[in-house]
């Protein structure tokens, strides 16, 4: 056994033999969140930043954790020189010009910019949005990867926001925005085309479960892909002809629009989104699961969706919190 050295930003670490990675850190005295030192309450989670860490270190992370190359320092016993980071990595933006602008609904507006520079992204992750005063507000793209410049985002005025009210007012075609380097673990990887999707989501929660059933058909999914889209009213749903033509396309997506309220038109399913779902999905086993929009939905669903057999391992949730309106 051999000593590897540990690069953490400008610090340069030596792992000791049979030594994992936290006590290295920890007998260096850098601070890194810890708990049981056995992998099970993932409090020590870094990430490796020059290729993939030990398989040993990534026991019990999410799929698209292990896929960023994160791991557990506490399982971590390098078989290599590291290169590695702990914590919140600072925020990094590019520049974007406005090419597109249209409303979906009443409230929500489609907004499309290109950046100056290709995104890594995922489809189902989100950006912080920033205007020139530095005002910046969270929005998930809602396009896949096929464009590595274009993103198309819905954004939903709120009552009293101050960014949604400026999108949809003031931002005009060939304006200029800032775009952060994507967040979030609610995405699509195409490692198991044959397991079933379901997505819910509620008002512009549809925005990332439309990016991530368009990357599911781009990459030739086998599995069935049901997407649930819920809104109080009518007039709260849109892209339901985009959305059932695709259905029509691709004999393996299934659509369902959804209101909890008033009259359902033709093909419209009366009731809570998630309430739908799971009276007509009733064995989720096996199953992957995407929950976007309220966090009351979200949270109900995820325990819902784990009752109906679906391991919490396979739930990717991402809940739409909305701030005040004096904040947002």
């Amino acid at each position: 056994m051999q000593t590897h050295k540990i690069n953490l930003g400008r610090r340069e670490l030596i792992c000791q033999p049979g030594e994992s990675v936290l006590d290295a850190l920890l007998r260096e005295q850098v601070e890194i969140a810890y708990g049981c030192r056995q992998g099970a309450c993932q409090s020590c989670i870094a990430r490796s930043l020059d290729g993939a860490p030990p398989a040993a270190a990534q026991a019990g992370l999410k799929d698209v954790l292990r896929h960023q190359n994160h791991f557990l320092a506490c399982l971590c016993y390098p078989e290599r020189d590291m290169e590695i980071g702990i914590g919140s990595p600072e925020q990094r933006f590019c520049h974007a010009t406005v090419t597109g602008k249209r409303l979906l609904n009443a409230e929500t507006l489609l907004l499309t910019l290109r950046t100056d520079e290709a995104l890594d992204y995922y489809a189902g992750q989100f950006v912080n949005l920033k205007r020139s005063d530095g005002l910046q507000r969270s929005y998930s793209i809602a396009n896949n990867r096929t464009h590595a410049h274009n993103l198309t985002f819905h954004i939903r005025r709120l009552a009293g926001g101050r960014f949604s009210a400026w999108a949809h007012d003031e931002l005009q075609l060939g304006d200029l925005l800032e775009v952060s380097d994507p967040q979030g673990l609610c995405y699509y990887l195409p490692s198991n085309q044959l397991r079933n999707l379901l997505l819910i989501g509620t008002g512009s929660g549809l925005a990332p479960l439309a990016g991530i059933v368009s990357e599911a058909l781009h990459h030739g999914h086998a599995g069935e892909i049901y997407l649930y889209h819920g809104s109080r009213e009518m007039d709260g749903l849109y892209w339901i002809d985009e959305m059932r033509e695709l259905a029509a396309q691709y004999a393996n997506f299934h659509y369902t629009p959804c209101v909890s309220r008033g009259v359902a038109a033709d093909g419209v399913a009366s009731g809570r989104a998630n309430d739908v779902a799971m009276q007509r999905l009733p064995d989720l086993q096996g199953w992957r699961v995407y929950l976007c929009g309220h966090p009351d939905m979200v949270q109900q669903s995820k325990r819902q969706a784990f009752l109906k057999g679906a391991k919490f391992d396979d739930i990717y949730a991402d809940a739409f919190h909305v701030a005040s309106a004096t904040l947002d």
